[in-house]
């Protein structure tokens, strides 16, 4: 019975095939690239959050548990607050040259935007 999942299911029409056997499609993760392979950009952003700056690093390419990791640290070494989610690196205040420096030193190739 727990092949039989019915929610899994959801959208496919019934089949009167007693052979008929239902495939998940898997999502395989992002293997994550190593540092020198990486190209991030650093910039800033105002939109939708009330006039405050923020800090935008995008570009990362990897398992979300990695860019958690680099947004802690990222988040730490600035000593401002932030988030890591959707490949995207947000850190509260303009810290454009501090991330940039931050991220070359630890091997990526960073780049500064606007």
């Amino acid at each position: 019975m727990a092949d039989n999942d019915w929610k899994k299911r959801l959208g496919i029409v019934f089949s009167t095939n007693p052979d008929f056997n239902y495939d998940e499609a898997t999502v395989e993760e992002e293997a994550t690239l190593e540092p020198s392979r990486q190209k991030l950009i650093v910039k800033i952003d105002r939109k939708g959050r009330a006039g405050k700056q923020v800090t935008l690093i995008q570009g990362f390419v990897g398992t979300p548990e990695d860019l958690a990791a680099l947004g802690r640290s990222l988040k730490t070494r600035c000593g401002v607050g932030g988030t890591a989610k959707d490949g995207e690196i947000t850190i509260q205040g303009d810290f454009r040259d501090r991330a940039t420096a931050l991220l070359t030193e630890m091997g990526y190739k960073a780049k500064r935007g606007n």
